[in-house]
């Protein structure tokens, strides 16, 4: 149960992170989006390049790529907690603390979010977490 909650916890810390990186990434684009032309609409292979080089440069930005290989370990933690435990208590359980986490995390990291909402589904989020366990 409590690889489940952290694993859970680690997905949704590493989607807010994520999230900034993601934008640093877009505001790069839209600085670079100037100097290079955007693919063709009919040559397959320069947009398959513009795009693979744009997933490059994603990759290239520190706050994306070393939270999502966190992210990624997670998922094999996931995958390795999915053998022992049973599938209806291990989706649910991890996707609810993940949402909870990920709420927590980004306003934690200051984006602008609706407090007593956040809290007030965060909670309910934590109830229903109780009762699969419990159940």
């Amino acid at each position: 149960m409590e690889k489940m909650i952290a694993v859970g916890i680690i997905w949704g810390a590493t989607n807010a992170i994520m999230r900034r990186g993601a934008l640093l990434w877009d505001e790069a684009l839209k600085a670079s989006s100037s100097k290079q032309p955007h693919p063709p609409s009919t040559n397959l292979a320069r947009k398959i390049a513009f795009s693979l080089r744009n997933w490059l440069k994603l990759l290239s930005i520190w706050q994306y790529s070393i939270p999502f290989l966190v992210n990624l370990s997670a998922s094999a933690t996931f995958f390795s907690i999915l053998s022992d435990a049973p599938l209806s208590l291990a989706v649910p359980v991890t996707n609810a603390t993940t949402f909870a986490s990920t709420a927590v995390f980004a306003t934690l990291l200051g984006e602008q979010t609706n407090l007593p909402r956040t809290f007030f589904g965060t909670a309910l989020i934590i109830i229903g977490i109780c009762l699969c366990i419990n159940s």
